[in-house]
């Protein structure tokens, strides 16, 4: 399906599945990094060590590292799912349309990269599916990433999500449940356009240096399994890097907007108020925490989900051949 010939092979129910698979492991081996991220962001005075040290004194200090996996596995899951279901339509559309070919939407003279699931697009179409594929996820999910951020916590009580939502419900009403929304999508939408686009040049890029790229009118599958993969995970710890790093700002915005929506308002005047009482560092608290775990687990989601496309994609070509 990388190049286009082999588009719509694959169901949108298998996408769904796949990116929510991926997305599920994800977030539970990578909890304690989301954790720690979220109790360092909450203040602009807690050290990872200080953090680290507070969370360890609880009775359950292995377990205490992942509280809140379950709305995180939750969020991330149906997020990856979502997201992925909905960047594979976009791209397909992109990939079929004959305006956007004229337009330049298409990479028609660069050379495949076999890694890929995806069909092979321009920077600028890449860019553009990544960024409107996560805000509409981001916005279907934001109920489930309050939850999260609050769970996670220490500044709230909170025994179960039923006991979460139900305080917020009864304490902001149904708008509690998008608070920050508006720095989410300012943080999301750049992240995955900037993700996906840094994503598939990487790919191609070190698919060229591996020597093993296929010539056209080869198979579209004929990269190995574990070659593939290796491009894939590297690619995505480089990309999710990069765009974390762009991106960060917004992240601690956020986490302020969702945790004390009454002294931080909204994005432009939480960000003043950050700065002024905590410096400009502030806005990049949990910078390093959040760049390996988002490194991490973009690599870890986008290799599965590619790997178990490609999979199935593989199959259904040798079906058919045979």
């Amino acid at each position: 399906m990388s190049n286009g010939r082999h588009a719509g092979k694959s169901s949108t129910a298998f996408h769904f599945a796949a990116g929510l698979g991926s997305g599920v492991l994800s977030a539970v081996l990578l909890q304690p990094a989301d954790l720690l991220k979220t109790r360092v962001q909450q203040s602009g005075h807690s050290s990872l060590l200080v953090t680290i040290r507070e969370i360890s004194k609880s009775s359950t200090s292995v377990l205490s590292f992942w509280r809140g996996t379950l709305p995180s596995a939750l969020r991330t899951g149906f997020g990856s799912a979502i997201y992925f279901t909905t960047l594979n339509t976009l791209r397909q559309h992109v990939a079929k349309s004959n305006l956007l070919v004229s337009m330049g939407a298409l990479d028609k003279n660069g050379r495949p990269s076999h890694s890929s699931a995806l069909p092979k697009l321009s920077n600028l179409a890449n860019l553009t599916t990544g960024a409107i594929a996560r805000a509409g996820a981001g916005f279907i999910l934001m109920p489930m990433t309050v939850l999260k951020v609050r769970y996670e916590s220490n500044l709230f009580a909170y025994k179960s999500m039923a006991g979460a939502t139900k305080d917020i419900l009864r304490t902001e009403g149904l708008k509690g449940f998008f608070v920050g929304f508006g720095a989410t999508a300012i943080r999301d939408a750049p992240y995955a356009g900037l993700y996906v686009l840094f994503y598939e040049q990487l790919k191609k890029r070190l698919s060229l240096l591996t020597q093993k790229v296929p010539i056209p009118g080869e198979s579209s599958h004929g990269m190995k399994g574990s070659t593939s993969a290796s491009i894939n995970f590297g690619s995505g710890i480089l990309a999710a890097a990069l765009a974390t790093a762009i991106t960060n700002p917004f992240d601690a915005i956020k986490t302020r907007l969702q945790l004390e929506p009454r002294k931080y308002i909204n994005t432009l005047q939480a960000g003043k108020l950050m700065i002024r009482n905590d410096g400009l560092k502030s806005l990049f608290d949990g910078l390093g925490l959040r760049m390996s775990r988002k490194a991490m687990s973009s690599a870890l989601a986008w290799t599965l989900y590619e790997e178990l496309i490609r999979r199935a994609e593989l199959a259904w070509v040798e079906k058919a051949e045979a």
